[in-house]
Order: structure tokens, then sequence, then C-alpha cells
């Protein structure tokens, strides 16, 4: 009887020893760190494209004794090639227009031929430009064809990798028109424009 009532108190303090015994402290786990995630936007604006643009403007003549001013609509397309730097954008632009002066039965076209520069933003690309313009004006019998400066500001937006919409204002100096000294003819210009990239 001693021998039993001794087995079953030495199990039951194994028992209680090792129900209560020494457990190694766990050390804290190391936090989890989880990276951002980073969108990286592939827009690439190089290549060729192709559009379409209108918008509105005025004409202004001053100089040598004659004065006017005329609001007109102006219509055309354009082509050119761009290159992506990564930030920087680059590239040359060839556009006609044809300007419907109002109150003038005149007919007037222009072509240009412009450097863009602009910053890549992703979808979209603000810009500047400057180059050469080509006036041809048939006004009251005489054929008057003017070269000179062109410059502007404008931007683009990729609604799709292949389709850009966009809006840009230019200005365009005439000096010493028709060979009269001192006769100015300024044009302002606001298009929207639309191309296709290729």
């Amino acid at each position: 009887m001693k021998l039993v009532f001794a087995t079953v108190a030495a199990s039951l303090f194994a028992g209680t020893a090792f129900a209560g015994g020494y457990t190694p402290p766990v050390a804290n786990p190391e936090p989890i760190v989880v990276a951002p995630v980073v969108m990286e936007d592939t827009s690439d604006w190089t290549g060729f494209y192709a559009g379409l643009q209108y918008g509105k403007g005025s004409a202004e003549l001053s100089g040598a004794g004659v004065s006017g001013d005329e609001d007109m609509k102006t219509y055309g397309l354009h082509a050119g090639y761009l290159r992506d730097f990564g930030k920087f954008v680059l590239g040359g632009e060839l556009d006609f227009n044809k300007l419907d002066i109002d109150n003038a039965d005149d007919k007037a076209d222009m072509t240009r031929l412009r450097a863009r520069a602009g910053y890549d933003m992703g979808r979209f690309m603000p810009y500047v430009t400057v180059g050469v313009a080509k006036l041809k004006l048939d006004s009251a019998g005489y054929d008057i064809s003017e070269t000179d400066v062109t410059y502007g500001l404008g931007g683009d937006f990729k609604v799709t990798d292949a389709f850009t919409v966009g809006a840009e204002y230019s200005k365009q100096k005439f000096n010493d028109v028709a060979d009269v000294k001192g006769l100015d003819l300024d044009t302002d210009m606001i298009q929207l424009r639309a191309a296709y990239h290729f």
C-alpha cells in the first residue's frame, strides 16, 4: 500500500513539475516590413505622329499709317516626330493652317516648321515651341508671301498610348509686310489638337 501511494505521489509530483516547468522566453519576432508598391509609368513619347487642329485667333496689322484688327478661325493638319530622353522630350513638327479671316474675303494659309521641347510627366507633356512660319495671303489683288518667326506653348495628354489630345497657344510676327517698311502683322492662335501616334 505504501508502494502504491508513493508511486501515485511521485506521478503527481512529476506531472506538476512538468506542467510548471521551465519555459525559455520567446524572443520578439522581427517586424515584417512590406515594401511599398511603386507603379512605374511606362509612358514613352518617342515616335512619329500626325493629326488635326482647330482654333481661333486674331490678326493685327499696324504701322506705316495702317491699322486693323480682325478675328479669324484656323484649321489644318500637322505631323512630326518626338524623342523621349527620360524626363525631357525633343522633336520637330510641320503644320499647315487655313486662316478664315472675319469680315474679309481674303484667302490666307500658314505653313510652319517648328522645334518642340517638352517635359515628360507620364501621360501629360507640357511643351514650348519655336520656329519659322510662312504666310501666304491673297488680298485685294495682291499676292503676299511672308516668312518670319513663330513661338508658343501647349500641352498634350495621352488618352491611349496611340491617341493624344491637347491645346496650344502660338504667336507669329511678320515684319515689313509686302516690303513696306514698318508695316507689321501679328497673329495669335489658340488651337485644340488631336493626333495619332505611330
